[in-house]
């Protein structure tokens, strides 16, 4: 997974008064959690825009001016209900032979059979949580949707990789190809036609066989 630098500063103080003057002055107050104790830090506000204003999911490598590190995820993010600007970050410290748990976002691969005979894709998990070492999670899912036609389903255990293990049950449905509306209404259509076209049959069939019994 690709990861991204936040450069900051250990906090001296985490009263109120200093968390308000750090916000006035563009720093995002944070906390790191997951080591022996938290982590009060703070960094430019600037620092967070590759981390939390994107589609896609990065560990962090935290750099503290006193020249501590540490490697992280993004684990509680807070904004301002009216300016949505950044209040405050909670990360987890992340070690190499500690499984984490995270949110993958599901990149879609290929061109669906159904889709192309006039089906809908709909995708009903966006983002999938898995459990992994830090250095196997992924940075995206693939779904390949290639072989699905009209009304087929993508499940989660054709998905399933040696790497990292979803959390998730495997009746988890990750993507589907169902009929549009067009297509629906079509049907239904050609319903009613075959309907009334056996209708009809049966009626001269009716009417045949009253003829037949007169001429008798």
């Amino acid at each position: 997974m690709k990861s991204i630098t936040i450069n900051g500063s250990q906090r001296e103080s985490v009263g109120k008064k200093a968390t308000k003057a750090l916000r006035n002055a563009g720093q995002i107050p944070c906390v790191l959690y997951g080591g022996d104790k938290p982590v009060h830090f703070f960094a430019a506000e600037l620092a967070f825009s590759k981390l939390v204003y994107t589609p896609n999911v990065h560990t962090v490598v935290i750099a503290l001016e006193n020249g501590q590190s540490y490697e992280a995820i993004m684990q509680d993010i807070q904004f301002h209900p009216v300016t949505d600007k950044i209040l405050h970050i909670d990360f987890y410290q992340l070690f190499p032979d500690k499984e984490i748990t995270m949110d993958i976002p599901v990149h879609i691969i290929g061109t669906s059979k159904g889709v192309l005979n006039g089906g809908v894709l709909r995708k009903n998990q966006r983002k999938l949580r898995v459990k992994a070492l830090p250095a196997n999670l992924p940075d995206f899912i693939e779904a390949d949707i290639t072989s699905l036609k009209i009304g087929s389903k993508l499940y989660i255990t054709a998905l399933e990789n040696e790497a990292y293990k979803f959390l998730h049950p495997d009746n988890t449905v990750v993507c589907q190809v169902s009929r549009s509306r067009a297509s629906i209404a079509e049907f239904e259509e050609e319903l009613e036609e075959a309907a009334a076209e056996e209708a009809a049959e049966e009626v001269a069939e009716g009417a045949e066989a009253t003829t037949s019994e007169t001429q008798e």
